[in-house]
């Protein structure tokens, strides 16, 4: 899936990856108090499907054990991660650590339809 030579790296507002090509994919997050609100995920197309934005989403959530906080998902790939890979969801913040999976679902339809709306 991933090339192991790809390099995650941040700044306090974005987890990034940058390509060969020139191209990048991030995640713009904010944190706010105990939180870290994952706002955007973006892929360039020819790089989808290869799990980088999997691995933007697992750097946030290393940074954010690392400094004690829980995670927000706002952008729809965050609560699909989050869907998929229940394990972890004790990272959520209230109440998305709470939400059973038709919640989650739910959340990330209502997400996914706010995204779509602004394209």
């Amino acid at each position: 899936m991933v090339s192991m030579d790809l390099e995650v790296k941040y700044t306090s507002q974005v987890i990034y990856v940058k390509f060969g090509d020139g191209s990048k994919a991030f995640l713009g997050y904010k944190i706010e108090g105990d939180k870290m609100h994952l706002l955007e995920t973006y892929t360039p197309p020819q790089h989808r499907g290869m799990g980088v934005a999997k691995l933007l989403i697992e750097k946030a959530l290393e940074l954010a054990k690392e400094k004690g906080i829980k995670v927000v998902p706002v952008c729809s790939y965050s609560i699909q991660y989050f869907m998929r890979n229940p394990g972890v969801r004790h990272l959520l913040a209230e109440p998305y650590v709470n939400m059973s999976d038709d919640e989650l679902s739910r959340y990330y339809e209502e997400r996914l339809s706010i995204e779509r709306s602004k394209k």
